[in-house]
């Protein structure tokens, strides 16, 4: 990247939407963009992934004609996507973005790759073959949520960040420790120093009671548009990382005849509130947050108005 390019990048910060799973950013972010030189740049860790749309929650085929997404449908569901690799795409769609006059507005989702994103990169020790062979057999034989409490002990703070089904970060977790020592969350010092890509930050934010209500009805919403008749369709693709997103993961182990549909969304709607709940700790860490609440029921053109007044107040760095 050229001088002036990073200079353009930390001179114009990025417009950033944050919030748990099924708060809304979505029609929030489309409205917005309606009306701003804005473009979206999905922060999601299964977005990238062509055809994982329902279960996803994609941004319909309509609001992707109405608004530029970026970072949606941009690897196949064999591929394995990590940190770097999808900080390295995000940021080239950023300087697009730019090149043409327009401004970023980051919406997300998935803690860290947002940090990753936002902060940069860690510095982290090497990686053993052979133990991570090891630990992904113990994984699959104990099961998710045994290695989870295996981090737990360990690393409480790595196990509050990462979720049970993410098999790749516990796996991760647990080899640093293995091989260091350490904790792998004392070299994730989350927001440590100035952000690599400034932006300024609006959060979505509402009570746990009214998220889990919305989470139950959008699991059964997917489930009534198809969802597993999606997932039916990428069984034999969906690799390491794609078989463990929520929903795909329940549904695979529906359509072995390994549990029932009914056991299988009941599952998905308890693997989602785990996941939303993991999402609103990271959150209050987050720096320099602008929170708009949504208790009250708000039209998404007036949330949207109140984002962007809050975007408007704080000031270029």
């Amino acid at each position: 990247m050229t001088a002036p390019e990073q200079d353009d990048r930390q001179r114009q910060p990025c417009w950033t939407l944050i919030g748990p799973t099924a708060s809304g950013k979505t029609e929030v972010a489309v409205e917005l963009a309606r009306h701003r030189p804005l473009e979206i740049v999905s922060v999601d860790s299964m977005q990238v992934y062509r055809g994982m749309d329902i279960g996803t929650a994609k941004p319909s085929p309509e609001q992707r004609a109405a608004v530029p997404h970026h970072m949606i449908d941009v690897l196949e569901p064999e591929q394995r996507c990590n940190v770097a690799r999808f900080r390295n795409m995000a940021l080239a769609a950023i300087d697009e973005i730019r090149s043409r006059g327009r401004r970023p507005l980051l919406v997300g989702g998935s803690p860290m790759y947002l940090k990753g994103l936002i902060w940069g990169l860690m510095d982290a020790p090497g990686r053993d073959p052979e133990l991570r062979r090891r630990l992904r057999a113990e994984y699959e034989s104990a099961g998710a949520e045994a290695m989870h409490r295996r981090l737990a002990r360990v690393d409480p703070e790595a196990a509050e960040r990462i979720h049970p089904n993410d098999v790749q970060r516990l796996v991760r977790a647990l080899e640093v420790h293995e091989l260091t020592g350490e904790p792998i969350s004392h070299g994730q010092d989350q927001f440590a120093g100035p952000p690599k890509l400034p932006c300024r930050t609006v959060g979505l934010r509402l009570s746990r009671e009214v998220l889990y209500r919305r989470i139950e009805r959008r699991v059964d919403a997917m489930i009534e548009r198809g969802l597993l008749e999606e997932v039916r369709g990428l069984r034999g693709r969906l690799g390491p990382q794609a078989s463990q997103a929520v929903g795909y993961k329940e549904l695979v182990q529906h359509l072995k005849g390994e549990i029932s549909l009914a056991e299988a969304v009941e599952r998905m709607k308890r693997s989602t509130r785990r996941y939303a709940k993991h999402q609103l700790t990271w959150f209050r860490h987050f720096p320099n947050v602008r929170w708009v609440r949504l208790e009250q029921a708000l039209a998404t053109p007036r949330l949207a108005g109140l984002c962007a007044a809050h975007y408007t107040a704080q000031l270029d760095t």
